[in-house]
């Protein structure tokens, strides 16, 4: 990947290497990744030139830090080739099925009884509400995404910069092959698929991955308790554990929290 020769003029990458990915034959690089931290200025630039050099910009997170493997990006953790497309599953299925999966009392399962399962999904239980509405307008969505850049670097200052071939933030996922949701599905592109449609009905910008974690701009969140507690249903079945391994015991708490927050953190277990 000639990096140089795609970005736009004016635009200079800092120290970096690109990064082998762990499968195939020691040939695929999905990843360029910056040897050090990176200002969220050079982000936004990254980003806005993104039509032009094909190169989505990413805030990198590692699972220690100070390990020098910076793992799962510096060492190759990566599996791009495992991956299906994004384009090959329907959001809607998704979720549906997904929701169906983890609302299902299951005999063997000893963390959560019939009753408190229904508990953590109500008032929906085990019926699958449906997507959530789009909202009438989705403003400055690349403007939201650059001040949660900020945000994110301030909290996460030894987060590094990593540019990944994709025509999407969502497609990113995928294409570098992190492996975050493992335990659930080790096909990212599942994942892949519900963030583009929250792309297109939220303003959704792909920010920030860790080891495990994804952190996503908003730019149209939900503005009232109804709304957001239909979003807080998809974002069970998207990434349960927000809610099983989290502060929030249920989706009414979860929710509270969505409305007019310009930013959605997953993290799965």
């Amino acid at each position: 990947m000639n990096l140089e020769s795609r970005l736009p003029h004016g635009i200079a990458l800092p120290p970096g290497r690109m990064i082998t990915s762990d499968e195939g034959d020691g040939r695929v690089q999905p990843l360029w990744l910056s040897d050090a931290p990176v200002a969220a200025e050079l982000w936004a630039r990254l980003r806005t030139g993104h039509a032009t050099s094909g190169l989505w910009p990413l805030l990198l997170d590692a699972m220690d830090p100070q390990d020098a493997d910076f793992r799962p990006w510096g060492c190759g953790e990566l599996w791009p080739e495992r991956m299906s497309s994004p384009a090959d599953h329907t959001p809607e299925d998704l979720l549906a099925r997904w929701w169906r999966d983890y609302t299902i009392t299951d005999e063997d399962d000893d963390q959560l009884s019939a009753d408190e399962r229904l508990a953590v999904t109500a008032p929906f239980g085990q019926s699958w509400p449906g997507r959530a509405p789009a909202p009438a307008s989705v403003p400055h969505a690349d403007e939201i995404a650059e001040q949660y850049a900020r945000a994110f670097l301030a909290a996460n200052p030894h987060a590094r910069l990593g540019l990944v071939e994709a025509p999407r933030g969502a497609d990113a996922l995928a294409a570098v092959g992190w492996m975050g949701p493992l335990n659930y599905d080790n096909d990212t592109a599942t994942f892949a698929a519900v963030v583009r449609d929250w792309e297109e009905r939220f303003g959704v910008r792909v920010v920030g991955i860790g080891f495990s974690t994804l952190h996503l701009s908003v730019a149209a969140p939900p503005t009232d308790i109804e709304d957001a507690l239909a979003i807080a249903a998809e974002h069970f079945a998207f990434c349960p554990d927000n809610i099983w391994q989290g502060s929030r015991p249920d989706l009414a708490s979860y929710a509270e929290e969505l409305v007019d927050v310009n930013c959605w953190e997953f993290w799965w277990d």
